[in-house]
C-alpha cells in the first residue's frame, strides 16, 4: 500500500470574491443545495469534534436536522460522550466533507440545547423504529453484547406498543451557533480557494481569503 502515490488534482471548479455572499449562512444553503442535487451521499452529514476535561479531542459523525441564521442543529442522546464533553465544553466545529464535488465547509462555533418543543418536534416526526432506539440506547456507554441491545429495543416497544411514543428527557437537539465559517474549494496545482467568515462586534461578518 503506496499511500504517498494517492493523489489527483481538483478540477471541478473555484471560488472568488464575487461568489460569495454577505452572509456565510446564504451561500452555505447554496452549497448545500447544490451537493444534494450534485447526488453527494447523506450531504447533509458532518463531523462535530468536541472536546473532553482532559483536552482529548473526540469526533463522530452525526446528520444536520435544520439550518437559519441562528445556526446548525442536530439531535442526541444527551448523556452520550458529546453531550458530556458540549455541558463541559460548549465550543464545538462543525465540518462538511462534500469530497465528490470538491468542497468543504468549516464552521467553529458554540452548542447550546435547544428548547423541548423544538425537540418534541423532530423527535414526533422521527420513524417509529428511530424513536425506540432513543429510548434503547445508553449511547456512549459500554455494552455487553448487540443481542443486549436487541431486547432492550424490543422491550421498549412493548412498554410503548400503543399510542404516541413520548420523548426521552435524556434525548433531543443542539443548535451551534457559528462564530466563524470556511468554505473550501479544492483548485488546480492544489492552489485552493479558500474563504472564512469571521463573526464581529455588531453581528456582521469579516471575510478573509486564506492561502491554500
Amino acid at each position: 500500500m503506496d499511500l504517498q502515490a494517492i493523489r489527483r488534482e481538483f478540477v471541478k471548479g473555484a471560488l472568488d470574491q464575487q461568489d460569495l455572499t454577505q452572509e456565510p449562512l446564504e451561500l452555505f444553503g447554496r452549497w448545500l443545495q447544490e451537493a444534494i442535487d450534485f447526488g453527494v451521499p447523506d450531504a447533509n452529514a458532518m463531523t462535530v469534534a468536541s472536546v473532553g476535561k482532559d483536552g482529548q479531542p473526540s469526533q463522530r459523525i452525526v446528520l444536520l436536522k435544520s439550518f437559519d441564521e441562528k445556526g446548525f442543529v442536530f439531535f442526541t442522546n444527551y448523556e452520550s460522550r458529546k453531550a458530556r464533553e458540549i455541558s463541559g465544553n460548549a465550543r464545538v466545529s462543525l465540518h462538511f466533507p462534500w469530497h465528490s464535488i470538491e468542497r468543504q465547509v468549516e464552521v467553529s462555533g458554540v452548542a447550546e440545547r435547544i428548547s423541548i418543543a423544538e425537540s418534541q418536534k423532530y423527535f414526533s416526526s422521527r420513524p417509529r423504529e428511530s424513536q425506540l432506539a432513543a429510548w434503547a440506547s445508553a449511547q456512549s456507554r459500554p455494552l455487553s453484547s448487540k443481542d443486549v441491545l436487541l431486547k432492550q429495543w424490543q422491550a421498549i416497544g412493548r412498554k410503548y406498543a400503543q399510542g404516541d411514543i413520548p420523548l426521552p428527557e435524556f434525548w433531543g437537539g443542539y443548535r451551534v451557533r457559528p462564530l466563524q465559517i470556511e468554505f473550501w474549494q479544492g483548485g488546480e496545482h492544489r492552489l485552493h480557494d479558500r474563504f472564512e467568515f469571521t463573526l464581529q462586534a455588531g453581528e456582521s461578518w469579516k471575510v478573509e481569503r486564506l492561502a491554500p
